[in-house]
């Protein structure tokens, strides 16, 4: 008779991806957020690994999550165990003839800046299939399904010898903030004060944008100041066109309206806050993609 024991089991996969995810972001919820799952899921998937482990990998506490020292053992080589492991995916969809890119981006990226590119992008790529996803918050092109990632932010220290399978990100275009508005309504703004008359167009995803340009300009908003407020860029950038109110601008995203002359910049200060248009690629984006997009 053939002797055939159970073999022992190893911790699940999903477990260790959630806990590498929540350690790397230092948050259930954003560790959630990158692996399209509640933040429960991932609490339940982490006290699956520490009844496996028998011991505690994070503490819990009222302002957050953190590592204990058995978690901080473990995030290192999962970190990197997680990194061969996306290098190797990259390798994998290297070897598929039906080549396809996934590009994630914020939506008024996607609308305003990235969409008239698109027809250049994609007769570029020949037979490669494009995908454009608008997403809040930019990926990790390491641990997610995406090879490209176009986002406004503050570029990252890395070093002239990227290591292999790491991202590599390209700075296409700098960004500052300053208002716009229609022509018409440009006429009747002498100073920054003559906005108070006017109705301030904001975005949501950026609340403070106003405020910071306010406080660089001495322009101070009267307590019945007249505001709008939209969850699409693009919508609110459709209304100062339409002269229903200025907009506080980003460069990056109103750039096409005002060489086409329907918006227009009232005045001169502008303020940069070190953010650009940053392409991040993995290793299994086309080469030269920041090229294309430039």
């Amino acid at each position: 008779m053939s002797v055939s024991p159970p073999r022992p089991k190893g911790p699940p996969l999903n477990a260790l991806r959630a806990f590498e995810a929540a350690a790397r972001l230092g948050s259930f919820t954003k560790a959630a957020d990158e692996l399209s799952v509640t933040a429960g899921a991932v609490s339940q998937q982490i006290k699956t690994l520490e009844g496996w482990a028998g011991t505690l990998l994070f503490a819990r506490r009222a302002q957050g999550v953190v590592l204990t020292q058995e978690g901080r053992a473990l995030a290192a080589p999962l970190a990197r165990a997680f990194d061969e492991l996306s290098a190797a995916t990259d390798i994998l969809k290297g070897f598929n003839p039906k080549r396809a890119v996934s590009i994630a981006t914020l939506p008024s990226i996607a609308q305003l800046w990235l969409q008239p590119r698109l027809p250049k992008l994609r007769a570029a790529l020949g037979a490669v299939s494009l995908s454009v996803y608008a997403l809040e918050t930019a990926p990790d092109v390491s641990r997610t399904g995406f090879e490209c990632s176009l986002f406004l932010r503050q570029p990252s220290d890395q070093p002239t010898d990227q290591p292999s399978g790491q991202p590599r990100e390209t700075v296409l275009a700098s960004d500052a903030l300053f208002p716009v508005c229609a022509p018409a309504v440009a006429a009747r703004l002498k100073r920054p004060q003559d906005l108070q008359h006017e109705v301030l167009l904001h975005d949501e995803s950026w609340q403070n944008d106003w405020a910071v340009w306010a406080q660089a300009a001495g322009f101070e908003a009267p307590q019945d100041q007249q505001s709008a407020r939209y969850s699409l860029y693009a919508l609110a950038l459709a209304d100062a066109v339409a002269g229903y109110g200025v907009l506080l601008g980003h460069r990056v995203l109103v750039s096409a309206a005002l060489e086409a002359g329907t918006l227009v910049a009232p005045f001169e200060t502008e303020v940069d806050q070190g953010r650009a248009l940053i392409l991040e690629v993995s290793e299994a984006a086309p080469e030269g993609l920041a090229a294309l997009l430039a």
